[in-house]
């Protein structure tokens, strides 16, 4: 398991062994995030020394460390679930726009996507087959929380389109479903309110479910005076869990997607569900 500690000199990067419960720190010099486990679980790719000689590096837990040849403006990285091949998005800075990159051979032969002079692309992450990338554009101002919109394109970069609206700003990832056929993300619901422009406070927002082949949208939850976050499947794909925030109070609820019903998964503050896979 990754697990990223706020340091007083940056992020920090630890692997913590779920049968020993050993501890490692894998970067020791120099402030660490994380990017990406690779498919085969083995390693994970990580931006290090953001603020001196800012590079991404792919580490084991063994402690080999080595350096991965793409932009040191990358900011998000996805690996390819069927192969070796990953994604990097980098902006050179506020107000240039971004790009979307394939690396393949360990990021020594790469190919751009996707570019957008005015958006942010963020959250690019592969279906579960690898034929697909969704991803967030988030409109590159200096308002810190907007509108953004959810686009999804081949893994070639070919047939890429919007397919809706959605919360930009707050970090909310968009998560496909294991079946690879639904995307759920989470929309804003009050875009005209200038408060939610500055303050998570005022957000008002929902999950919603996109169809991949059909674009055809459902609406999971109904909050008409608060805000949920970043929705995790089950692994049936029958459920989703995430937080849900209203009147400064966090707890997770369960949507169960055959019956409709949300729950709270228990009735004491609860934050961050994460589902098993056996």
């Amino acid at each position: 398991m990754a697990i990223e500690l706020s340091c007083p000199n940056g992020q920090t990067i630890l692997f913590l062994d779920t049968e020993t419960a050993a501890v490692t720190q894998p970067v020791t010099n120099s402030d660490s995030h994380f990017l990406a486990w690779t498919p085969d679980g083995e390693s994970v790719y990580l931006k290090v020394d953001s603020l001196g000689d800012a590079h991404v590096a792919r580490v084991d837990a063994d402690g080999r460390n080595e350096l991965v040849p793409v932009s040191e403006f990358t900011y998000d990285l996805s690996a390819n679930p069927d192969n070796d091949d990953f994604t990097f998005a980098y902006s050179p800075g506020l107000g240039q726009g971004s790009e979307l990159w394939l690396a393949k051979r360990d990021g020594k032969s790469v190919q751009q996507l996707f570019t957008d002079q005015f958006s942010y692309i963020s959250f690019a992450r592969y279906s579960p087959d690898g034929s697909q990338i969704a991803f967030i554009k988030i409109p590159d101002t200096q308002t810190p929380f907007t509108v953004g919109e959810l686009w999804i394109m081949n893994a070639d970069g070919s047939r890429a389109r919007k397919v809706a609206d959605a919360d930009a700003g707050h970090g909310y990832a968009a998560n496909w479903s294991p079946d690879g056929k639904r995307i759920a993300f989470v929309v804003r619901e009050n875009p005209e309110d200038e408060r939610a422009d500055q303050s998570s406070e005022a957000l008002i927002s929902n999950i919603y479910i996109v169809d991949v082949e059909s674009q055809a949208l459902t609406q999971v939850t109904h909050i008409e005076n608060g805000r949920v976050e970043t929705a995790l499947w089950s692994p049936d794909g029958n459920t989703l869990a995430f937080n849900m925030v209203i009147n400064d109070r966090i707890e997770v609820r369960i949507a169960d997607l055959t019956t409709g019903e949300i729950q709270p998964l228990m009735v004491e503050l609860t934050c961050c569900p994460a589902w098993m896979r056996k």
